[in-house]
């Protein structure tokens, strides 16, 4: 099972939980243009245009935390890949991953528009851009 936190508890973890790793896993360019959390390692679980699936994605996560008792948290723009990615690390052995509901820039509101409801950057917690 997935354990799911909002941004505030994802950024607790990891300032009181050694160790704690946050992956952001959306694609490189998203994450230069719109931003990303201090001290996240960029894996993409896919990439754009199409949002073709990386097939170095667990090699890659295994690269960064080679055991897999390491706490894992996962962001995306507003929390689906980043869960599909914690699914696909949990079932490959990887016994602490939690995924941070709102991502990074959370859902869209009645105006379409992101950064009003939710997400890290909403929530005001550390980030930075390029």
């Amino acid at each position: 099972m997935i354990e799911r936190l909002q941004p505030t508890e994802a950024l607790a973890r990891l300032q009181s939980v050694p160790g704690t790793m946050l992956i952001d896993v959306r694609d490189p360019v998203e994450r230069a243009f719109v931003g990303h959390p201090v001290g996240s390692v960029n894996i993409p679980w896919a990439f754009a245009p199409g949002m073709r699936p990386n097939p170095a994605f667990l090699d890659s996560v295994r690269q960064q935390a080679p055991d897999p008792a390491t706490p894992l948290l996962l962001l995306c723009r507003s929390g689906q890949r980043s869960l599909a990615a914690a699914e696909a690390l949990a079932a490959a052995g990887y016994t602490r991953v939690a995924n941070v509901e709102e991502g990074f820039e959370g859902p869209l509101d009645e105006q379409r528009h992101r950064n009003t409801l939710g997400g890290w950057r909403r929530h005001g917690l550390p980030w930075e851009q390029g």
